[in-house]
């Protein structure tokens, strides 16, 4: 097969204000403005999926000039800079290419500026990410981790609600309704940085989401992630003289939402097209079009767009050009977070060419995808780990959460119950089951498979979700029938977001979960596809019950 390559696909279908940054020398360069009010230059400095930024600024009707040098900073009208990964890398790219000096210059000249997420971090004076690290210094403040020791799931990963404080023009709009966020670093708000702050957020503590000062702006969440509102805070910076469109909600957020997740089953057909599938040991029935369905999931409400390649351990996924121009055309009409997963480890091509886990997570970054779910690798990386207590690095698991960070990477679980009278029996942690086994059997561990529960492996689903969150799981997804018990198990052992996949059949289901367990999201495929339960009425179902989910107009 050929090496994979990244392809540019056509689209499918104020005041002056005060800045730190002149206490640190930045080299002065005369450039004149591009002038184009329909182009926004972007910074990409080659890190994670900034296709969803793209694809955004392109649905409101933009073109996109590409930062090539520091010359093109200084020349742009308005600049976007959606920061991803970690702090330190970015941070050695832009000194490395003098783009940083260019940064603090840009800014120092107060010309239109939006940073998102790492953006946001990237403006104050330091990190403590695998630091410190010094930062462009233009904002007072450190960037810290959130603290899991006090029981607070990281990655802050989901819909939370903004608490505006500056009235300004990006957030118009905004104001009572959830936005994405997934970061495991924050600022925290001080005398020293407060005339920045625009907007905070609660999520164990009061962190600054966005900040405002003159023409510079930036948001600690993902506008290109979060649907309509996202869309037309966005907006608000691309044509600050527009009135700007508020996006009407039913429910005022308060809170972090619980997310339901919509996933689609994808499989090649005997034509070669790839169509969403559900049936039992894949004797499916085509159930429509991949990006088709997604878009209709995205109107309808979903929180996330999971594709599962179910032919992926089969196929060699850089060659899989299908699968990779689902997620291309899906990210241009679905504005909320898409994970892929499938078929993602080390492989070696028919010629002999060798390819990593990492080469292969990349491509499906570039080609749309926010998130990627590994499966059977990190099983077997687990169980490696487990006998030697070392981390070796290698392992797909490793490598993709240290180069994309851990919140970009999902572990999927799949096991299966095994019933036992004793737990002294097993070496496994074991629940009281609330339904005997055949023989009377008041225990169960649930055992991990590896091949589409073809294969079962020697290690426990607790002892797998514990692994893999020290190896770098940002989430995990268990996927397990009639399973609350497990959920509850490992949800409330780990400190990082447990996704529970169930096998819902009606409404009450994503209730029950959320209710009896720790869980941070519901995902569900079948209801969905075959309209049982369309997505609004388990959204409202959830509020009917008490929970807090992100509710569209």
């Amino acid at each position: 097969m050929a090496a994979a390559t990244s392809i540019n696909a056509v689209p499918c279908s104020a005041g002056r204000p005060k800045r730190r940054s002149q206490r640190r020398g930045a080299s002065t360069v005369a450039v004149r403005a591009s002038g184009d009010a329909s182009t926004v230059t972007l910074l990409d400095y080659g890190a994670g999926n900034v296709r969803s930024v793209r694809n955004a600024i392109r649905h409101l009707g933009f073109g996109i000039r590409d930062v090539r040098s520091p010359e093109d900073i200084l020349a742009a009208d308005r600049l976007v800079f959606p920061g991803v990964g970690a702090f330190g890398s970015a941070m050695d790219v832009l000194t490395r290419s003098g783009m940083a000096d260019a940064l603090r210059e840009y800014i120092r000249r107060d010309r239109p500026f939006l940073g998102i997420c790492l953006g946001l971090q990237l403006l104050f004076d330091s990190s403590e990410e695998n630091g410190p690290i010094s930062g462009l210094g233009v904002i007072p403040g450190v960037v810290r981790r959130f603290d899991s020791s006090k029981g607070l799931i990281v990655p802050h990963i989901g819909w939370n609600a903004l608490e505006i404080t500056k009235d300004t023009q990006l957030l118009k709009g905004a104001e009572g309704h959830h936005v994405y966020f997934v970061h495991s670093y924050h600022a925290l708000p001080s005398d020293e940085n407060k005339e920045w702050i625009s907007s905070v957020c609660n999520y164990g503590e009061s962190f600054i989401s966005s900040i405002s000062m003159g023409n510079i702006q930036a948001v600690q969440f993902h506008p290109e992630k979060s649907g309509a509102t996202g869309l037309s805070i966005l907006k608000n910076f691309l044509s600050p003289n527009s009135s700007g469109s508020k996006v009407p909600s039913r429910r005022k957020a308060s809170n972090l939402a619980k997310r339901v997740i919509a996933c689609l089953d994808v499989r090649s057909n005997d034509s070669g097209d790839l169509v969403v599938t559900k049936g039992d040991q894949y004797d499916v029935r085509n159930l429509g079009k991949p990006v088709d369905l997604a878009s209709q999931y995205y109107i309808d409400g979903a929180d996330e767009v999971s594709f599962l390649n179910i032919t992926g351990f089969r196929d060699f996924p850089l060659g899989d050009l299908p699968m990779l121009e689902v997620l291309r055309c899906a990210s241009e009409k679905v504005f909320v977070p898409l994970t892929v997963g499938g078929g993602i480890r080390d492989f070696t091509d028919a010629n002999g060419r060798y390819y990593s886990s990492l080469e292969v997570a990349s491509e499906y970054f570039r080609s749309g995808a926010d998130k990627i779910s590994i499966g059977s690798d990190a099983v077997f990386a687990a169980e490696a780990y487990l006998q030697t207590g070392v981390k070796t690095g290698k392992s797909s698991l490793e490598q993709i959460s240290r180069v994309y960070g851990n919140q970009a990477v999902v572990v999927s679980i799949d096991p299966r119950r095994v019933y036992v009278k004793n737990p002294e029996e097993v070496q496994f942690k074991t629940v009281k089951v609330s339904n005997k086994g055949p023989l009377g059997e008041e225990y169960a561990w649930y055992q991990c498979t590896v091949s589409g529960g073809r294969d079962s492996r020697p290690i426990g689903a607790y002892e797998l979700a514990k692994a893999v969150e020290e190896l770098g799981a940002g989430e995990i997804l268990l996927n397990c029938i009639d399973c609350d018990d497990l959920v509850k198990m490992v949800s409330d052992a780990v400190t990082i977001p447990v996704i529970a996949s169930s096998g819902a059949g009606t409404v009450e289901h994503f209730s029950e979960v959320f209710e009896k367990t720790n869980a941070s999201a519901a995902l569900a495929a079948g209801i969905f596809h075959r309209k049982e339960v369309p997505i609004s009425a388990v959204k409202e179902h959830l509020v009917d019950a008490g929970v807090e989910v992100r509710v569209q107009s």
